[in-house]
């Protein structure tokens, strides 16, 4: 199983999680404790290093041996049984543990925030290192039943989006029953916030805790809360460092605009292996120096290899089991405007970070 090498874990293990205050001040912090806030009761924020046992990020939580989502194409494994959480539940098995030994708790809501490791596509929603808020409320001798959800998200949401349209539609998660996806309207669309259910019974029993304890499990994107909350329009402005973009980033007021600056768009012909999904592709021009520019890839068009005419084919250095790959790739940098020379130069990067073919054409 392919892990992260030791410069590519130092790397990740460098973004700074901006819902840490000892690692500086951000809106984040403040959206997490406008929440926690909301809460009342016994809330425990606790926080824990990023590399986690595989065991509590998936095994511990339900999921299934071979379920997609543990190929190495979506989680980066940092050695023997350790990986970078892919999502803050990673934090709650040790702490349902930690319950089954403290006497006297009756009603606790766990409150694990931080930054998480995503192989994910580039839009103005994704990111590769997303943070989250997962919300557990364990309970003795009462059951918790979906009245209780209902109340949760209403004061969740309350807090964190105060006056927004909000649904919830059935999803499947290994950690919850009944599970609901939270969707968030914004403008004319829903822009998924969250997700959430009654914590699994197997989840519950698994770390020792007995048939009279209930829960319920929610998990937030914090940086679409956010960008929702002030109205950003691009995931990449919540690490900005222009001094007109980072000091709004400091408190929960309506985001001001600054002049935007022109997208410059190319279009890229690729052979590729078959199966190569935006996902893979988006984490590999994330390593590609310069790629903080890149504001949107899509894949326009996929045709296999069998299905190109001979020119085509001997244009790729195409291999039979190959496919092409039409993509867009918008560059538009949150803080300046990129030169074409930068642009073209960006474009032969992401070119020859994607391109598997044994001919390239090159932009500059």
């Amino acid at each position: 199983m392919p892990v992260l090498t030791g410069t590519e874990l130092s790397a990740a293990l460098a973004v700074r999680d901006l819902t840490d205050p000892s690692q500086g001040p951000h809106a984040l912090q403040l959206l997490v404790t406008a929440i926690l806030d909301a809460l009342g009761g016994d809330v425990r924020l606790v926080r824990a290093h990023p590399v986690v046992p595989v065991k509590e990020n998936y095994d511990q939580l339900g999921y299934a041996p071979d379920t997609i989502t543990r190929d190495a194409r979506y989680t980066r494994y940092a050695g023997d049984g350790t990986m970078l959480r892919s999502h803050t539940s990673a934090m709650i098995p040790p702490l349902l543990h930690r319950l089954t030994a403290e006497p006297g708790w009756r009603d606790v809501m766990l409150a694990c925030p931080g930054i998480v490791y995503r192989r994910d596509a580039i839009d103005r929603l994704h990111t590769g290192t997303p943070h989250q808020l997962d919300l557990w409320r364990i309970v003795a001798d009462q059951a918790m039943i979906g009245a209780d959800l209902d109340a949760l998200i209403a004061v969740v949401l309350g807090a964190a989006l105060p006056g927004a349209a909000h649904r919830t539609v059935p999803s499947s998660h290994p950690y919850t029953e009944a599970g609901r996806q939270i969707d968030v309207l914004a403008g004319d669309g829903w822009v998924e916030v969250g997700e959430c259910g009654l914590a699994a019974g197997h989840v519950l029993a698994g770390a020792g805790l007995g048939p009279a304890v209930t829960g319920l499990a929610m998990g937030l994107g914090l940086d679409r809360l956010l960008m929702l909350r002030k109205g950003i329009p691009d995931i990449r402005l919540l690490r900005a460092t222009d001094p007109r973009i980072a000091g709004q980033l400091l408190d929960l007021a309506p985001y001001r605009p600054v002049s935007s600056h022109p997208p410059v768009t190319r279009d890229l012909s690729l052979a590729v292996a078959a199966g190569t999904d935006a996902e893979t592709i988006g984490d590999r021009v994330r390593q590609v120096p310069g790629a903080e520019a890149v504001e949107q890839l899509s894949v326009l068009a996929e045709t296999p290899v069998a299905a190109l005419p001979p020119a085509a084919v001997d244009r790729l250095g195409a291999r039979p089991w190959q496919v092409n790959l039409l993509l867009r790739v918008v560059l538009r940098h949150p803080e300046r405007t990129l030169t074409d020379a930068e642009a073209n130069a960006l474009r032969d990067r992401i070119y020859a970070a994607l391109h598997e073919g044994a001919t390239h054409q090159w932009a500059s």
